[in-house]
């Protein structure tokens, strides 16, 4: 990584994209509601949830780097069933996913530009604006894009923790919370926020398939550039989470305010709640980074869904070559379809909205040691040169990872049946 400053930044590619998904219904949405609901009690999830889910998500450009291919041949590889729930789990949460994301992030469109598109309207632009970035521009346009708002978002975000420091109540935030009690309420939120924090393991191959992109439109973007996106993206999520943890603990919590679950009220909410201590001097900055967050994730998610789609089709037919592109058809016509069925689920459904994203949420919670498994499988498969697999310390962080989550699992589905 050579060139200065700007030079190392135009190098990072896959991590900030996946950042990019990461940051979104997780970070603004549910870590705010973490720290309004709980104070800073919940902060070591964070914590734990990216240390745990760090080698699986790691499994992803260490295997592109490693093979010049995606995780999607390492899951053929394992046999089609490996291939088949991952297809499974992408065709039934892809429109509900990108739905949630596409509400949130018209309500802060509303707040930001006009209410008076309404929020089907405001969701239909934006998945608009998404597909057609995704289909001219492509993955060079979407690094762009990705990189401006990642910056927008971490400098608009520390600037408001910056700001709220000097009027923060340590005396009502100890460092050292007691953990919430764990109620039913309680147990659904932090299923729903571990789930997806700092993302659905599916993006571990969005991840992979960006690194085959990134390789292809820079031959420099080797192992060693790949390791540092990486964790430059994962550890800056972690960071920004932890920072939304603190603001809605800090803003919220012990307010007796509750986050509105319609998009525009929550969008107004979240940000006259912070005029109200900051001054409102920093609504727009709020209110920037706010969006900002959720247009990176709106834009990133389609592509990611759409190429994964496109990927699934062809692994089915045969082995991927090292390099190879995104079927394009195919990948045009999942972008389309993802972006319509979202919008239907948005015009017609939003009422349902909530308890389809707590499904989807609960589906990757479930699902997640299936997924850790087939990555860790991945990498430490005969098609990886033994000089890149991982080492004894995280070989065992992957095993560690993958009994835990699994314990995690049985325990949830045997709450559920029991009735809680």
């Amino acid at each position: 990584m050579t060139g200065g400053p700007m030079g190392w930044f135009r190098r990072l590619g896959p991590g900030l994209l996946w950042a990019g998904t990461a940051v979104g219904v997780s970070h603004l949405v549910q870590s705010t509601r973490a720290g309004a609901g709980y104070g800073l009690s919940l902060a070591w999830i964070v914590v734990v949830a990216h240390v745990l889910k760090y080698p699986a998500f790691e499994a992803g450009p260490r295997y592109t780097a490693a093979t010049g291919r995606s995780l999607l041949e390492a899951y053929r590889r394992q046999g089609r069933g490996a291939l088949a729930v991952f297809f499974a789990i992408t065709v039934s949460t892809m429109c509900i996913v990108e739905a949630a994301i596409a509400v949130v992030t018209a309500g802060m469109a509303s707040a930001l530009v006009t209410d008076a598109v309404s929020v089907s309207g405001w969701a239909a632009t934006l998945l608009g604006l998404a597909v057609l970035l995704s289909a001219t521009g492509g993955f060079k346009a979407l690094d762009a894009a990705m990189k401006a708002m990642v910056l927008l978002l971490t400098g608009s975000t520390a600037l408001a923790v910056v700001l709220l420091l000097p009027q923060t109540s340590w005396a009502a935030l100890s460092p050292w919370p007691p953990l919430p009690a764990l109620d039913a309420a309680t147990i659904g939120f932090l299923v729903a926020f571990v789930g997806w924090m700092p993302a659905p393991f599916d993006t571990a191959v969005w991840h992979s398939m960006w690194s085959v992109e990134k390789v292809r439109e820079d031959a420099g973007f080797d192992r060693r550039a790949a390791r540092i996106d990486f964790h430059v993206g994962y550890v800056g999520t972690a960071l920004l989470a932890l920072l939304f943890v603190f603001l809605g603990a800090a803003v919220l919590h012990g307010r007796d305010i509750e986050l509105p679950a319609q998009a525009p009220a929550f969008a107004r909410t979240f940000v006259d709640v912070y005029a109200s201590v900051l001054g409102e001097a920093s609504r727009p900055v709020v209110l920037t980074a706010a969006f900002a967050t959720m247009l990176s994730t709106t834009l990133a998610v389609a592509d990611g869904f759409a190429r994964a789609l496109a990927g699934c089709v062809r692994r089915f037919g045969g082995e991927e070559a090292p390099g190879e592109a995104v079927d394009r058809p195919v990948y045009l016509a999942s972008l389309v379809g993802i972006a319509v069925g979202s919008w239907g689920i948005v015009a017609f459904l939003t009422a349902n909205l909530k308890a389809l994203v707590d499904l989807a949420t609960t589906v990757s919670f479930v699902l997640t040691p299936v997924l850790a498994w087939m990555n860790y499988r991945a990498v430490t498969s005969d098609e990886v040169p033994e000089a890149h697999r991982p080492g004894p310390w995280l070989v065992l962080g992957h095993q560690v990872g993958v009994v835990a989550m699994t314990v995690f699992s049985i325990g949830y589905v045997g709450f559920r049946l029991a009735g809680g």
